[in-house]
């Protein structure tokens, strides 16, 4: 697949689209395959016992899918999520966390890809996410 924004400009189009949650997300790499981000990981994401909340791991595999689509499809803001699910495999740590997303199929209205996170210090993925996303038609 060709790869149509690269890592600065994916960071950049994070930052002027989504400049609520751009400082939380670092985009470390963009491969044929997919993505990577990495997230900074706080005290608002912990939920008790000390362990990153689900809705934190579920806005880092969203945001790192979503950012794999758009290094296909160029920057289109009103692709959308349209499904995902999420199995939690290992209780991850109050430490940062990477994402691998990887683009399984691309269409001209969809895409189906997966994200696996993982915890600083654990090499095993902690969790594994499922995604499709809606694109918008070309204008």
């Amino acid at each position: 697949m060709t790869i149509r924004m690269d890592r600065a400009e994916l960071t950049a189009f994070l930052r002027a689209e989504f400049p609520q949650v751009a400082d939380d997300f670092e985009v470390t790499g963009v491969t044929a395959e997919g993505a990577a981000l990495h997230m900074k990981v706080g005290e608002r994401n912990l939920r008790p016992g000390g362990t990153v909340s689900g809705p934190a791991m579920f806005a880092l595999a969203d945001v790192a899918f979503y950012l794999a689509l758009l290094s296909r499809i160029g920057p289109q803001a009103l692709a959308v999520t349209t499904n995902c699910s999420i199995d939690f495999m290992r209780k991850p740590g109050a430490a940062p966390m990477r994402a691998e997303a990887r683009l399984l199929k691309l269409g001209r209205t969809l895409a189906v890809g997966d994200v696996l996170l993982f915890s600083e210090g654990v090499p095993a993925p902690v969790a594994r996410a499922s995604l499709t996303y809606a694109i918008p038609p070309a204008r």
